[in-house]
């Protein structure tokens, strides 16, 4: 058996997701290639390569692969995917954007959101927001699988000495076009791959205080900013900074929490930190029930404080 991951790439460096994915590839067959999709794509493909335990990167650049639409995307996995028994991808926007529809297309059924392999063909997903593990098992000979990258801990990104293939790209399919892009510019870590987050939630009040509270601590951490689904609803920050359910899952060493309650649907993105310090006024608030360290104070006095002993 072998497994093809997706990598997840801005056709310029390698995410920090695809070590995750890789690790679970290894977990469900004995080699592992690395698919490397889009245009002017030779960095990414030469870090691939040096993935730990990849046996070989298959490169495949075309221009209206560059922005990585489901479609054409789709159309190039299934053109070389039949020799694989497992195809997986991070459970990334990306991911769970191309992966249904190859999954569609070879008529199995998607194993979505995987934190643990039990067997090759046996697998760990959460469910009812992360307040239950489901054990699932497929028959179908080609398993395809997003994989919740904060179950894995990412392989060495260097120490591999895996071949690079450079493949003929499929004929541009044209269902789709690429119109345009918004990209959030900023000078903090990337959210999902932060070591530290520091996370504000409606206990906040506005978005002013936000700035005036959150925004000075992580800069004091070199920290990622994060959000609640309340706060970003509220519009206090813009929608990408909101950690949860229908947010983004993470995982890093340190994960602060102020001023929030500890929704289920927040818990089930953050749980998985390292360690969690709280700051809430309730002494019953449920972000308690997961921190391993807690503070029952006024987030307006608490955090200027901690500020303070940390500049």
């Amino acid at each position: 058996m072998a497994a093809l991951v997706i990598a997840e790439h801005n056709n310029i460096s390698l995410k920090v997701a695809t070590l995750n994915t890789v690790a679970a590839a290894l977990q469900c067959a004995a080699e592992v290639d690395v698919l490397v999709i889009g245009d002017g794509t030779d960095a990414v493909a030469q870090a691939a390569a040096k993935i730990a335990g990849v046996r070989k990167v298959i490169q495949i650049d075309a221009p209206y692969f560059s922005d990585q639409l489901a479609e054409p995307v789709a159309a190039q996995i299934l053109a070389i995917v039949s020799s694989y028994s497992h195809l997986l991808a991070p459970a990334t926007a990306n991911g769970k954007n191309i992966l249904p529809r190859v999954a569609a297309k070879l008529d199995v059924a998607q194993l979505s959101d995987i934190t643990k392999v039990v067997s090759p063909d046996t697998f760990e997903r959460p469910i009812y927001a992360g307040n239950a593990i489901a054990t699932v098992q497929s028959g179908d000979a080609i398993k395809v699988i997003t994989v919740r990258t904060t179950g894995f801990d990412p392989v060495a990104a260097n120490g591999g000495t895996a071949s690079i293939e450079k493949c003929t790209a499929v004929t541009d399919v044209g269902q789709s076009t690429f119109v345009g892009r918004e990209l959030t510019k900023s000078d903090r870590p990337e959210l999902t791959a932060a070591k530290i987050i520091v996370s504000g939630g409606r206990g906040l009040g506005s978005g002013e205080k936000y700035q005036e509270l959150i925004a000075p601590l992580a800069d004091q951490l070199g920290a990622a900013l994060g959000a609640s689904r309340a706060a970003v609803d509220a519009g206090y920050v813009p929608n990408d900074y909101q950690v949860g359910q229908t947010g983004k899952i993470v995982a890093p060493q340190l994960y602060v929490a102020v001023g929030i309650s500890g929704a289920i649907q927040h818990l089930a993105g953050m749980k998985d930190s390292k360690v969690i310090v709280a700051i809430n006024k309730d002494p019953d608030a449920p972000i308690f029930g997961v921190a391993d360290y807690g503070l029952v104070a006024d987030l307006n006095v608490a955090v200027p404080e901690l500020i303070k002993l940390l500049s």
